[in-house]
């Protein structure tokens, strides 16, 4: 081998060790591109992940304390169903540019629209004073003090941040606070957790009939598919395309709908799976522990936390307490910005976090009204656990027509143009449906027989 032929073996070698240097050099640090998947998602993952709210969270508690293990099935049974009338709900709101309730004000009697804009105010209300209940009392577990100091610091700094804070900067908060839901994929540490029991549970149905187990079922149907989160979805991605300047609602500009249809059930599809994690990690959770050791008598999130201290110790208690602020801290502003969407949406006012105050003046006060009756709800006598139930036979009431209005609207010409949903997507949300509908007739019988 010549002189020259090694000096240019050894320059493209040297050559192509600058070039791999300059390559990994040039890759973004891994929390670089965290950040930058995370921004990728959108309202999918807000929604998904503000469905394990701290009344949910007292939900999944209570059944895993109660029913163990076997009840794990029933976060496989609602992925599916949940992911279908979530993908719905946002391609309603992209195609057509409005929510749920601006359609339904475009295309449905008034007396329709009052309807099930009112009872979703009213579930979302309560649903904001029991969740800042819960997260109270877990601050008060975790450094001491009085429960309503924590009610009223929670509560004000929710609404401010949505009225005040840069709708970018806002929904990038919410993305991070979604963060504080691995809290409970971390208490699966603290728990003596028996695998093969945990995944039969998942895999294996195992009924028993009693009004319990059918009660506790209905609950967690009533909490995994939930109004507000149809509504908040819709309008987010309405919301979405307004901000952007090259967006136009897709039943006007067609370029792009694939894209956007595929991103949409990305983006959905990862939010339900990661709700539908969390939840199921707190079922397995409290199963090896609270189940295990006979205590099947929680009745709501932060005392599912205290009861963990003697069985999995302190940590594991505040790991629990910790997850509950910080899901709180991202629901109630879905809750607060669903139900001022649906009665802003409804009346024709301009909407949207994106808007100044000053320009949105009336949806910000119905914001505002939602969750300051939330906050007040703590200082009266009414039991949070019986509001909480209230709230979810509401919620289950609502669900049903909501869930057929979106149905049909998402088949009209008239709504989605040339988008109508169909295929299997379209008879997997009447399924989601029809099992929503029993849920509510399964409500009715266990309430008029007894609630337990």
């Amino acid at each position: 081998m010549t002189n020259r032929t090694k000096s240019s073996l050894k320059h493209r070698a040297s050559s192509a060790s600058s070039h791999s240097k300059q390559a990994v050099k040039n890759q973004p640090p891994r929390a670089s591109r965290f950040r930058h998947a995370l921004k990728a998602l959108g309202p999918g993952l807000i929604t998904g992940a503000s469905d394990d709210d701290p009344s949910g969270i007292g939900t999944y508690s209570q059944a895993g304390a109660q029913l163990g293990y076997g009840i794990g099935w029933t976060m496989l049974l609602t992925f599916p169903l949940m992911a279908a009338i979530q993908e719905i709900s946002a391609r309603v709101g992209r195609v057509t540019g409005h929510g749920i309730s601006g359609n339904v004000s475009r295309h449905y009697s008034s007396w329709l629209l009052n309807f099930v804009v009112a009872l979703l105010f009213i579930a979302n209300t309560i649903n904001i004073g029991a969740d800042l209940g819960a997260m109270a009392d877990a601050a008060k577990l975790l450094i001491g003090g009085h429960s309503i100091i924590y009610v009223l610091l929670f509560g004000v700094t929710s609404v401010a941040a949505q009225i005040f804070l840069d709708y970018k900067r806002y929904v990038a908060v919410l993305k991070w606070l979604t963060l504080s839901l691995f809290a409970y994929v971390a208490a699966l540490a603290f728990a003596k957790v028996s695998w093969g029991d945990a995944l039969a549970g998942v895999l294996v149905p195992r009924l028993t009939w009693s009004i319990d187990y059918f009660t506790t079922i209905v609950a967690i149907l009533g909490t995994t598919i939930s109004p507000y989160l149809f509504f908040w979805q819709a309008s987010q991605e309405a919301e979405d395309q307004r901000v952007d300047a090259a967006k136009r609602p897709l039943i006007e500009k067609h370029y792009g709908a694939r894209r956007e249809f595929s991103r949409i059930r990305a983006d959905t599809i990862i939010g339900m799976a990661f709700s539908n994690l969390i939840a199921l990690s707190i079922i397995v959770t409290a199963a090896a522990t609270l189940h295990a050791a006979g205590k099947t008598d929680i009745q709501s999130s932060a005392e599912a936390a205290e009861a963990l201290r003697p069985i999995a110790g302190a940590f594991a208690e505040a790991i629990f307490a910790l997850g509950i602020v910080g899901t709180g801290l991202l629901a109630i502003p879905v809750l607060a910005g669903a139900a001022a969407y649906a009665v802003g949406e409804g009346c024709r006012w301009p909407v949207g976090l994106a808007r100044k105050p000053k320009e949105a003046a009336a949806f910000y006060a119905v914001l505002a009204l939602s969750a300051g009756i939330g906050i007040a709800l703590n200082f009266t006598p009414i039991n949070p656990i019986s509001a909480l139930y209230w709230s979810a036979v509401i919620n289950g009431v609502l669900a049903v027509p909501v869930m057929v209005l979106l149905m049909f609207m998402a088949r009209r010409k008239d709504v989605m143009g040339t988008f109508v949903v169909g295929g299997w997507l379209y008879w997997l949300g009447w399924l989601s449906t029809a099992a929503m509908m029993l849920s509510v007739v399964a409500m009715g019988v266990v309430f008029f027989v007894g609630k337990p």
